[in-house]
Order: C-alpha cells, then structure tokens, then sequence
C-alpha cells in the first residue's frame, strides 16, 4: 500500500454535531505482505495502520471498504482513529493513522487473522512496530 493510496471521501454530517466529518475510505490490501505490515492484532477487535497525509483526528470515525485480495468483494467496516502519525515524525515513521475495528467486526478480525496464519508472530517489521 503507497502513502496516500487512501481514496477518501468527505462529506459534512447533518444534526447536532455539525463540526463533525463522515469519511467513507476505501483501503487496498492487495497482497499479503501489505496486510501484514499494516495489520495491528494488539488492538482490541484488531485495526490498521493506513498511510496517510489526510487530516484525521484522534476518536473519528470512519467506514471503510476494505479491499482484500483474497476476498471477491469489498468488505464494509467501521473503525475509531487511535493515533495520528504526522507527517515528517521523528524517526523516519510513515505518516498516516491507526485505526482500531469496533467490535461488530470480530470475523474480519478473524478474516484477516487466517490470511495471515503463520505470520503474526514473525518478527518482520511492520508499519506499526
């Protein structure tokens, strides 16, 4: 996944909230080396990391179509933003967001977990770590 391969759509909610923004974002995880580097399991319900420059913020939620290889069709997720990597971070990181599943995604969670059988414990860096 290339930084700022995200295609995000914004669009200003209507109702009490006004300040807040609905994003709908469409993630590309088109092999399994780009799952692995982005998927975080130490999150509870697990999450993302998604490279970045857009203007997130800590708590927003976003719907995100989840675009995996080795499923035929996209899959619709909701997910919180747990941290924001700026651009330009100390040490060199990736600037972009971690995103954490809510918890009605437990079989993506398990989804992704079985793509990646065998790999969640290699010690290969990831986005993340």
């Amino acid at each position: 996944m290339a930084q700022d391969s995200l295609q995000d759509s914004s669009m200003d909610t209507t109702g009490d909230d006004k300040a807040a923004v609905k994003r709908s974002v469409v993630v590309n995880l088109l092999n399994k080396d780009e799952l692995y580097e982005a998927y975080m399991p130490f999150l509870h319900n697990g999450g993302l990391f998604l490279p970045t420059r857009g203007n997130f913020r800590l708590g927003q939620t976003l719907h995100l179509l989840l675009n995996l290889a080795s499923e035929p069709e996209k899959i619709p997720v909701t997910a919180h933003v747990v941290w924001v990597t700026p651009q330009d971070a100390h040490g060199r990181r990736m600037a972009g967001i971690g995103v954490q599943f809510t918890d009605k995604q437990g079989s993506l969670r398990d989804k992704i977990e079985a793509s990646l059988a065998g790999r969640l414990n290699s010690q290969s860096p990831t986005h993340t770590l």
